[in-house]
């Protein structure tokens, strides 16, 4: 006698089952949505103490006529003093390196510059903690029995590669997600600044009021302006400010703009008709670029379209009838 199963199956797998965990699954998945909209906090509010920091590290740097008491305004540690000496000593740590990491810490939105000797640190630890973990996965353990030499080596070198570049490469994702959120806002920032400017505010003040406006909708941008604000109201060359601006962000429109900027405060040129126009170019170039993404979306939906909506339709529209076809050939065979 045959017993029959517990319910339909589909490829040796058990219907219900499956979409009982699926269903669970999307229900965890409501959840968390439903809770993370709940749960939204101001974009701002992890910024402000940032931004005091620094108005008073300005503050402080104007009042204070000591050379050495304006050194002490540096955020620094004895840990950074320590690796500092460490990669002196070894001979690797030299000004353009540093520079070039402060920078790529500008980018990404971290304010310390002190914090480029750790990542130097991380290029040189980094590879040897990796290559000691592929040297043990790839030769010690069994974990690819089947792999070659050759094999072995590749993912060995793989590994210290991927140490090396583990840094560099999480500044950049960073600055790339925030360089495409300042990128979004800008067009409607310089609309803002030319309302102000028209209404007569003065360019601190302007930029002040556009951080205000727009810090909830684009946080990284608001954080930019009010910096920028501040920077203009405690620093002796107004030009400084600016060109901070475009040290801090790596987009060619902002670079646009602060020269802009600039140009209007030697030579006296209208700054509302200036920014109007940049306004327009930039909202043209981010129209454009929607509608390239927009000409690339059928293209790239192909692949998704074959391997994840195709086969959940097939089983939608052929599930029923192989359970049962499955269920005739599986029950017991009627007596002649």
């Amino acid at each position: 006698m045959i017993d029959n199963p517990a319910g339909p199956t589909l490829l040796g797998f058990d219907v219900i089952l499956v979409g009982t965990i699926l269903a669970g699954i999307a229900a965890f998945a409501m959840i968390m949505a439903v809770y993370a909209a709940i749960t939204v906090k101001d974009p701002m509010a992890k910024r402000v103490k940032s931004l005091n920091a620094r108005r008073d590290e300005l503050k402080a740097g104007i009042v204070t006529a000591n050379a050495k008491k304006r050194q002490s305004l540096v955020r620094r540690t004895d840990t950074t003093d320590k690796i500092k000496e460490a990669l002196n000593s070894m001979k690797v740590l030299q000004p353009s390196q540093i520079e070039a990491v402060q920078q790529k810490l500008a980018h990404a939105g971290i304010r310390n510059k002190e914090l480029a000797v750790f990542v130097i640190m991380a290029r040189l630890v980094l590879p040897i903690v990796f290559g000691l973990l592929g040297f043990y996965l790839f030769y010690m353990s069994d974990m690819f029995p089947k792999w070659g030499d050759f094999k072995r080596f590749g993912g060995l070198a793989g590994t210290v590669i991927l140490g090396y570049k583990a840094p560099e490469l999480f500044l950049s994702n960073l600055s790339t997600k925030r360089s495409d959120a300042i990128r979004k806002g800008l067009p409607d920032a310089l609309d803002l600044l030319v309302i102000c400017a028209e209404a007569g505010l003065t360019v601190d003040a302007a930029f002040n009021r556009v951080a205000k406006e727009l810090g909830r909708a684009y946080p990284e941008l608001g954080d930019e302006f009010a910096l920028t604000a501040i920077e203009l109201s405690f620093l002796n060359e107004r030009r400084k400010a600016f060109n901070n601006l475009a040290y801090r962000v790596d987009l060619e429109a902002v670079r646009g703009v602060v020269t802009t900027m600039i140009q209007t405060e030697r030579y006296g040129t209208p700054l509302a008709s200036a920014l109007r126009v940049l306004s327009a170019e930039f909202r043209n170039e981010r129209m454009m670029r929607a509608e390239e993404k927009a000409a690339r979306l059928p293209a790239i939906m192909t692949v998704p379209l074959i391997l994840f909506i195709l086969p959940v339709l097939f089983i939608v529209i052929l599930g029923p009838a192989a359970c049962s076809i499955a269920d005739a050939f599986s029950a017991k065979p009627g007596r002649g």
